[in-house]
């Protein structure tokens, strides 16, 4: 069905689906695109305003405030489209198609002891950061639940290579309650990455986890869930690896028509050649015999 027959709130929900699908990396590539079809700057401006809020959130779009990051997700999230830094306590509004902040307006919190904690898991946290990723960024947030005090930890690091025609995000989320001698930590990592060279390909890989951890104090518990981190992210990135390389073997097994054993090693076809000997014979045509086993025969 073409967009010119579509009514107003249909071609609304067409939008706004199209733009929430656009990967990491490549929200305003697709908003371009769609303006071409659409026509209508008025409508695409509330659209891609309304749905670039939402992959903000989705794929935590990093920022960068008086030289501290953030990363914008959900859980920051004071609603009018609005964004709040724990860092800087500033609350804004994030134009993605610009790439600016609009009405900064300023707030204070309550200096208690999570939020101390919060500073130290921070501070923890950051050196595992630069440490593994090469422009990663880092963020503690806290949430208060039915009266109970949560943190919150959001690791990215993305390279957005259009002119090499991929892009790749690694995400992950970590969530504990502040309790007095154990807490779980609830972790979510999640990795994205785009192809589309000869090919558009999207992958998708995501794990979901559950830890515990003792509470002897802060400096103590913010190391424990730094190390935490660092262990399972490990782990899921060792794995993300094999399984890539399964699969690449699978897809090299069903290109062969035979199920050849991959050795992963050069053949110097060069010197296989320079050691055979084609002899012609009438009957069974052209024979290949290695020179140096025939020679060893004639011996």
């Amino acid at each position: 069905m073409s967009l010119s027959v579509l009514s107003r709130k249909e071609k609304e929900k067409v939008i706004r689906r199209l733009l929430i699908q656009a990967p990491p990396g490549e929200f305003v590539n697709a908003f371009d695109d769609l303006c071409l079809l659409i026509r209508d700057e008025k409508l695409m401006h509330h659209q891609g305003e309304c749905a670039g809020h939402q992959h903000c959130q989705k794929y935590s779009v990093p920022l960068c405030i008086d030289g501290n990051p953030v990363l914008l997700s959900h859980h920051n999230v004071m609603g009018d489209y609005r964004f709040f830094d724990y860092q800087s306590k500033l609350s804004f509004k994030f134009d993605l198609l610009q790439n600016q902040l609009r009405d900064i307006q300023s707030h204070g919190i309550i200096r208690n002891e999570t939020e101390y904690l919060r500073t130290v898991v921070l501070c923890a946290l950051k050196l595992y950061v630069n440490d593994h990723f090469p422009t990663g960024n880092c963020n503690v947030l806290r949430k208060t639940i039915k009266n109970k005090e949560f943190l919150i930890a959001c690791i990215e690091d993305h390279n957005y290579e259009t002119g090499d025609c991929w892009n790749g995000l690694w995400k992950s989320k970590w969530i504990f309650q502040v309790n007095p001698f154990l807490t779980q930590v609830t972790g979510r990592i999640f990795l994205q990455a785009h192809f589309f060279r000869c090919v558009n390909l999207h992958v998708k890989i995501s794990k979901d986890l559950k830890e515990s951890l003792e509470v002897v104090n802060q400096a103590q518990l913010a190391l424990n869930f730094a190390r935490l981190v660092e262990e399972q992210e490990n782990r899921f990135q060792a794995s993300v690896l094999d399984e890539l390389q399964e699969l690449s073997n699978e897809a090299l097994r069903k290109i062969i028509r035979r199920d050849l054993p991959v050795t992963r090693t050069l053949i110097d076809w060069q010197r296989i050649l320079s050691d055979l000997n084609l002899v012609m014979y009438p009957k069974l045509g052209y024979v290949i015999y290695s020179r140096s086993v025939l020679c060893n025969w004639i011996i």
